[in-house]
């Protein structure tokens, strides 16, 4: 990657299992986000974008 790119910090807060739809759950998942606390650096772009939105209730979200 050139460092010249944004990266997303990416931090669940919330439960991802309890109360929400299971592809809330797996979207998580493929972010890379399995525990309360799991901290992920992901590129900056419209897909990652849209993940982020779909569980936007249970996560942090940083710019770096």
């Amino acid at each position: 990657m050139a460092s010249t790119e944004r990266q997303l910090k990416i931090k669940l807060v919330h439960s991802a299992v309890a109360s929400v739809k299971e592809d809330q759950t797996r979207t998580c998942r493929a972010l890379g986000l399995r525990k309360i606390g799991d901290c992920v650096v992901q590129p900056d772009n419209p897909s990652i974008r849209g993940m982020i939105f779909k569980v936007k209730h249970l996560v942090d979200v940083e710019e770096n």
